[in-house]
């Protein structure tokens, strides 16, 4: 983007991009730990996620109110106001994927208490899309990358495939063994939890293409091959 004449403004702009980058960091940090919380049966790892939430919240507040002064003092348009509408959105994804994290760290907790599950789950691999998504969302941020964004949206089916076969393997195994009713009900949510990440994260995507290029691809299914 142009830099500005106006000096404190352009450093006010530069400090949102800044706030926000710090904050999906943040995040990232919150759903890697969560996840191994879960897969290493980690309680004090998991009470560490839920204890940190509250910092994601400020981050989240923070962002807010760094938009609010530069609408309310520098009225922005064209490019500096999709970056601002761009960075409100942003954060309430972050921050919802941030309490996401505190979901999974509360069943993970829940799971702790029963034996390991015996039947095999690929969460793992769901975690690993929905981690990969949030992160070239936020890297599509920082380089206005509409390609990278494009694609995160494109890789969204995928998950919502994982998320229906791990479904349809549950029900399987509830049927099988009525012990296992309650271990595979939390893997249920847990897949429904890492379906909302990749969710978010294709919020954000399509974010930055709206900033970038000032046209939305919301709710056009499926995303265009090219914009």
């Amino acid at each position: 983007m142009a830099l500005h004449t106006d000096r404190q403004y352009e450093e006010e702009l530069q400090q949102l991009r800044a706030k926000i980058l710090e904050m999906g960091g943040l995040v990232e940090k919150q759903i890697d730990d969560a996840i191994i919380a879960l897969t290493e049966r980690n309680s004090d790892q998991a009470h560490e996620v839920i204890e940190r939430d509250h910092v994601v919240n400020y981050f989240d507040v923070a962002v807010n109110e760094a938009c609010t002064r530069l609408l309310a003092l520098h009225q922005p348009a064209a490019s500096d106001l999709r970056l601002i509408m761009t960075g409100l959105k942003i954060s309430t994804d972050l921050e919802r994927i941030g309490d996401i994290a505190q979901n999974i760290c509360e069943r993970a907790l829940e799971l702790n208490q029963e034996p390991p599950f015996k039947h095999a789950v690929d969460l793992p691999r769901m975690a690993d899309w929905a981690r990969s998504m949030l992160r070239d969302s936020l890297d599509a941020f920082v380089r206005e990358d509409t390609e990278l964004a494009l694609h995160v949206c494109q890789r969204d089916d995928f998950i919502d495939d994982l998320t229906a076969q791990i479904f349809h393997e549950m029900f399987a195994y509830m049927a099988q063994d009525p012990q296992s009713v309650s271990r595979a009900t939390a893997f249920l949510f847990l897949a429904k939890y890492l379906e909302r990440i990749a969710d978010h994260a294709t919020n954000i995507a399509e974010m930055v293409i709206y900033m970038v290029k000032g046209k939305s691809i919301r709710h056009i299914s499926p995303p265009p091959a090219t914009i």
